[in-house]
């Protein structure tokens, strides 16, 4: 990795749908937690959609946490790359959302503005019903999905610190 990569955590979901909210949920919690270096930029995409365009134009790297609809068992862990995307490996359709996130990176790539590199760290929800809360099953794996982010980071280079009780916000 070059020193200078500019790299974004994209939390997309929406989080008055139960699971759906895990990448928004995992990204605030790295936040509230964790203190990154200026090339990394933290973000609650939500369901910004088309919105999101500047954010991934900006980055070198992405690194997305959200939900995966796949055939596992709920709360189970998923990593994806942008080459099993490309190769067909996933569904691009992984989530309400993902597909309008899948369409914008291509709109990024035809203005030849894409993010270089792409990642998915995914999650299986249980319940995608009415709530603000993520499920018994899918709450703890938030710290899970942000060690292995903060691995990742660290693989690349990325000085990360744990903030203080102090700092904690």
């Amino acid at each position: 990795m070059k020193s200078e990569e500019k790299i974004g955590i994209l939390g997309v979901g929406n989080t008055i749908v139960g699971d759906e909210g895990f990448g928004v949920h995992a990204v605030s919690y790295l936040d509230s937690n964790f203190l990154f270096p200026d090339n990394v930029r933290l973000m609650d995409g939500g369901t910004a959609g088309i919105f999101l365009s500047p954010f991934l134009e900006e980055c070198d790297r992405v690194i997305v946490i959200d939900v995966v609809d796949v055939d596992a068992e709920p709360g189970s862990l998923h990593y994806y790359s942008s080459e099993d995307v490309k190769a067909g490996k996933i569904s691009t359709r992984m989530s309400p959302h993902q597909l309008g996130l899948l369409e914008v990176l291509e709109i990024c790539k035809l203005r030849d503005a894409a993010p270089q590199h792409l990642e998915f760290y995914c999650v299986v929800p249980k319940s995608l019903e009415a709530s603000t809360e993520l499920s018994d099953v899918v709450a703890p794996k938030i710290k899970e999905i942000a060690r292995l982010v903060l691995a990742r980071l660290e693989e690349l280079g990325i000085q990360i610190r744990q903030r203080s009780p102090e700092e904690i916000v």
